[in-house]
């Protein structure tokens, strides 16, 4: 298993080791006390799965009173994933950082607690996967507007799928936040 600590602390990027052969492959996708090891000590209480078809984009979701950590990883297609720190206060407040997540290249995304999530699908479908630090709990997901411009974020799809909630999700300068150290 490779990490990647990228420019946001705290949010890495995992790559760990495929075994291939003609028959196909085998990936270990989590192990606790090696990824402890790597510096992700969360504690995952729930398992999600999303289904989404080409073009189709979910975010940026974030929970306030029950932050969630997330561990996220592809099972089947390609998406463009994107992490942004949305904890007032913090050195990083409003940058984020995006990966390509898929079936091939394996890779994985730890998100703190404390960020918006989002994704684009890149693929026909795509399966994406992701663990929980703290329940979903619908009354308190909330979320920041994809294409807000003080974020910048370098979508590649210019006229998403969206949901009726993400199209009417706010500005980060307009969202209930959470404060740097208030434990998010």
């Amino acid at each position: 298993m490779r990490i990647v600590e990228t420019a946001i602390p705290g949010l890495l990027l995992i790559e760990p080791r495929i075994v291939q052969d003609e028959r196909g492959f085998f990936v270990e996708t989590y192990h606790e006390s090696r990824y402890a090891q790597a510096g992700v000590t969360a504690h995952f209480v729930q398992d999600n799965h999303s289904h989404s078809l080409r073009g189709v984009l979910r975010g940026l979701h974030y929970q306030l009173r029950r932050p969630q950590a997330k561990l996220v990883r592809v099972a089947r297609g390609e998406v463009f994933d994107v992490a942004v720190d949305i904890r007032r206060g913090s050195p990083t407040f409003g940058q984020w950082h995006s990966a390509l997540l898929s079936d091939t290249n394996g890779r994985q995304i730890f998100i703190p607690a404390g960020f918006a999530h989002g994704f684009c699908v890149l693929s026909e479908v795509a399966d994406l996967e992701y663990k929980c630090s703290e329940f979903y709990d619908p009354e308190d997901q909330l979320g920041v507007i994809w294409n807000d411009a003080d974020l910048g974020i370098a979508w590649p799809v210019a006229t998403p799928i969206l949901s009726e909630q993400d199209r009417g999700l706010p500005r980060l300068s307009e969202a209930s936040l959470p404060e740097y150290g208030s434990g998010a």
